[in-house]
């Protein structure tokens, strides 16, 4: 499981509590690619500090409940290098839309471009999100290696939502193109009459 790699990662950067591990270092960084909200992350520093990978040091406070703040172990750094440096599957696709498309013979063609268009909006927010992560250009600091990384893992980000927005307007235009309900004659009939061979 990616979450507790990413956790892990960024405490090798700094120690943390976990809220500010969620709302200052997750959700500026790994959140973009492999989201989680503040129950799985506490959970999963639980699980952490049971396997010896991180520590927990309970700082009190006069005004405020006491701060626990995690921080790596040598244990947790071998296990993060082990994982970095391992093979990892290839995700599989699960994309309600491309379900939506392929069964969408009947629904209106209406409905279909506003399906589409709706799905067009939400890649074109987080292309456009994307584009405003506070990054420094590569260009500033050509040496600094961890900026390098962060900068391939923005742009797999932003080519995805490119080409999402892109074939989402291709979309639209093939269905807007497309014989709508009314005109498109009985599917069944012909979905039952291909043969194999065909």
């Amino acid at each position: 499981m990616s979450l507790k790699y990413a956790i892990l990662g960024l405490l090798n950067v700094a120690p943390m509590t976990g809220y500010d591990l969620k709302h200052q270092a997750f959700d500026a960084t790994v959140r973009h690619f492999w989201p989680a909200d503040q129950s799985q992350i506490y959970r999963t520093l639980s699980q952490l500090a049971d396997s010896g990978w991180v520590s927990v040091t309970v700082e009190a406070q006069d005004d405020r409940p006491d701060r626990k703040i995690y921080a790596i172990t040598d244990g947790g750094q071998q296990a993060l290098m082990a994982w970095l440096t391992s093979d990892q599957a290839v995700p599989i696709l699960r994309d309600p839309l491309l379900v939506q498309l392929f069964f969408g013979q009947e629904v209106p063609r209406v409905e279909l471009l506003r399906v589409v268009g709706e799905q067009l909006a939400v890649h074109q927010a987080r292309q456009a999100a994307f584009e405003q992560i506070p990054i420094p250009p590569l260009a500033s600091r050509p040496d600094d290696r961890w900026l390098g990384l962060q900068h391939l893992t923005l742009d797999f980000g932003l080519a995805l939502e490119r080409a999402y927005v892109d074939w989402l307007q291709r979309c639209l235009e093939a269905v807007t193109a497309l014989p709508d309900v009314d005109d498109a004659g009985d599917f069944r009939a012909r979905f039952t009459a291909v043969s194999p061979e065909d």
